[in-house]
């Protein structure tokens, strides 16, 4: 087994142990070297008073994207956690699913910093950057 193919394998076992994704019904769509991308339905059980989906949908997907993207640049039994995360809002997120893509934007030894993009449908809901830190 290469590498890559052993750090894809830690990843998505570690979604798959993930109950809040699965209780957001998300989906590990893609994982490549620094780059991850989480879709999840837009419900009623995950929409606001307007029936967009809720900011909290677009955070949930859009760190874990982020996260597991950090997870991808790290070898072995290593794993991250959140230090900090900002969300922008940029406009409702309405359609039938949000699709977030996280990316690495500069790994350290201790820290990386990673980005996240959210959207619905081709529509950019919102924009995510923050810190993952080694755990």
């Amino acid at each position: 087994m290469t590498l890559y193919a052993a750090i894809e394998r830690k990843v998505r076992a570690s979604f798959a142990r993930q109950g809040f994704m699965a209780t957001l019904n998300a989906e590990l769509v893609e994982v490549v070297q620094g780059r991850v991308t989480i879709t999840a339905p837009i419900t009623q059980a995950v929409s606001q008073q307007h029936g967009a989906g809720h900011a909290g949908l677009a955070f949930a997907i859009g760190d874990s994207a982020a996260g597991y993207a950090a997870l991808t640049v790290i070898e072995g039994e290593t794993d991250v956690m959140t230090a900090e995360m900002k969300i922008n809002l940029l406009r409702p997120a309405i359609g039938a699913e949000l699709r977030a893509e996280g990316k690495v934007i500069k790994a350290g030894r201790q820290l990386i910093v990673v980005q996240a993009e959210v959207f619905a449908g081709d529509k950019q809901v919102a924009l995510m950057q923050g810190t993952m830190v080694r755990a």
